[in-house]
C-alpha cells in the first residue's frame, strides 16, 4: 500500500483569510432575492388570476374582468393571485380581496369580498362582502374606493 503524502506546510504564508460577505452584502443580496420572488409572483399570479377568469361563465366572465381592471387601478400595491381557484388580489402575500363567482358553488350571485387583512374597519360591524348580480357604474366607483380603503 502507498502512503499518501500531506503537502509541505508554508511557514510564509501571506494569503488573508476570507471572512465572508459583510452584513450589508448580505441584506443586499436578500433585497434582491426577494425582489425576484415578488415579480415572479405578479407574474405567475396575474397569468394564474386570467386564466381562471377565461375559464368562467358570463356573466361571472364579464364581472371579473371589470374587477380586475378596477383592483388594479384602485390598488396597484396589490399583486393578483388566485385563492382557493379563485381571482384574489394580495399585499405582501396575504389576500385582501377575491371574487367568487356564482358558478363556483351554485349560488344565485357572485361575491366580492375583502379578508381580515383589508383596512375597513368602522367601528364594531362593517361589510366585508358584497353580492353581486351585475356591475354598474355606482358600484363599480364604490369597489374602487373600497379598495383604496383596504390597502391603505
Amino acid at each position: 500500500m502507498k502512503t499518501k503524502q500531506k503537502p509541505a506546510k508554508s511557514t510564509t504564508s501571506t494569503k488573508k483569510r476570507y471572512d465572508g460577505f459583510t452584513d450589508q452584502e448580505k441584506a443586499a443580496m436578500m433585497d434582491r432575492v426577494q425582489e425576484q420572488k415578488i415579480a415572479a409572483r405578479k407574474a405567475d399570479g396575474e397569468s394564474d388570476l386570467l386564466a381562471k377568469i377565461a375559464e368562467m361563465q358570463e356573466p361571472d366572465r364579464g364581472m371579473a374582468r371589470r374587477l380586475h381592471a378596477i383592483v388594479k387601478a384602485s390598488g396597484p400595491v396589490l399583486s393578483p393571485t388566485t385563492w382557493y381557484g379563485m381571482p384574489a388580489y394580495a399585499k405582501d402575500g396575504k389576500v385582501v380581496c377575491f371574487f367568487q363567482p356564482a358558478k363556483k358553488f351554485k349560488t344565485r350571485y357572485a361575491t366580492f369580498g375583502f379578508s381580515d387583512r383589508a383596512n375597513l374597519d368602522e367601528g364594531g360591524m362593517w361589510a366585508v362582502a358584497f353580492a353581486l348580480k351585475k356591475l354598474t357604474v355606482a358600484d363599480e366607483a364604490r369597489i374602487g374606493t373600497l379598495v383604496k380603503k383596504a390597502v391603505s
